[in-house]
């Protein structure tokens, strides 16, 4: 298991938690639907900003939310 931070672009990974102990960052992530279970790819990455695609939707996360996500 890895951070999504560390992932590859345009490769299709399967969410296994959200590592954090900040309720609302949790929170946050399950409302743009990343949970476990749910698919996720990295579109780009620029500096520490990272464009993710989940359920046919494309969101903007910086890379404190992309620690988070394990895959």
């Amino acid at each position: 298991m890895m951070s999504l931070a560390r992932g590859k672009l345009n490769t299709p990974y399967t969410v296994n938690c959200v590592n954090t102990d900040h309720e609302d960052i949790r929170e946050f992530l399950f409302t743009l639907g990343c949970y476990p279970g749910e698919k996720v790819t990295i579109i780009s990455k620029l500096a520490s900003n990272y464009i993710i695609n989940v359920k046919d939707a494309r969101y903007s996360i910086d890379e404190d939310l992309a620690n988070a996500i394990m895959v």
